[in-house]
């Protein structure tokens, strides 16, 4: 597999049972960057599946909508916070996957868009062992808009694609972290929250591009996306499988 820069020899992959709660959750990521970067910690693999939150970027609260939006998630259930790393406003819940990737690295700057093509490039690959029709590349009209967004394809509707993995990037001096979001089960929910947010804040997207990857394969869950995941941070680098209480 080709590398935006030398990965690590050994990568530990942790497995978070329970959440910490929507905030905690961000901000344990951030401090996990912090005490990798000075070698408290080595590089990272962190899985696991969040509290319903809507991650507004930094961009979004010089909206006038904001506060609005943030209302329409908390009516509908969802945590509205704001991250720290850019794109704009992404949605997610307990059928959704967050890995947390985090590695030092002398000079993280200028690996920083070889990421975003190595990392969809992977993530798309473990959907596709998954069984879902996958590719890398930002949809039109997609919410929170990358270029690396990773989408897939229906097999009754070729022509539809529908977004499935955000990523997002928080690169400092000595280290990065690169965060992706899977969206895996029961995306009506994602969609009816986003819905709400962009049309508060007064940004246009295609609500038909917000989808889940059992809405192409039925029956896939998180567990199986998960599985197909590891597998090809397998390909990545060597694995070896650490408790989640190892990092508290």
């Amino acid at each position: 597999m080709p590398q935006a820069d030398a990965g690590p020899q050994t990568l530990a992959v942790v497995r978070q049972g329970e959440t910490l709660g929507a905030a905690a959750d961000l901000d344990f990521a951030l401090d996990l960057l912090q005490r990798v970067k000075t070698g408290n910690v080595g590089p990272t693999l962190r899985l696991y599946r969040p509290e319903p939150t809507v991650a507004f970027g930094q961009r979004d609260t010089h909206l006038p909508g904001f506060h609005a939006a943030v209302q329409a998630c908390r009516d509908l259930g969802f945590e509205p916070l704001v991250r720290k790393a850019g794109g704009r406003a992404a949605a997610y819940h307990q059928g959704t996957l967050v890995i947390d990737h985090i590695e030092p690295h002398a000079d993280a700057i200028a690996g920083a868009k070889g990421r975003f093509s190595l990392f969809g490039e992977l993530l798309a690959g473990a959907l596709r062992d998954a069984g879902v029709d996958a590719g890398v590349g930002e949809i039109p009209g997609e919410y929170c808009p990358g270029e690396f967004s990773v989408h897939g394809t229906g097999p009754q509707d070729p022509g539809h694609r529908i977004k499935l993995v955000g990523t997002a990037q928080r690169v400092v001096a000595g280290g990065w972290l690169f965060s992706s979001v899977i969206v895996v089960e029961n995306s009506a929910p994602i969609r009816a929250v986003l819905e709400a947010s962009y049309a508060a804040l007064g940004l246009a997207w295609d609500p038909t591009t917000a989808g889940a990857a059992d809405d192409l394969v039925p029956g896939l869950d998180v567990d199986a996306v998960e599985a197909a995941v590891v597998a090809a941070y397998g390909r990545y680098a060597t694995l070896r499988r650490a408790e989640f209480s190892s990092l508290r």
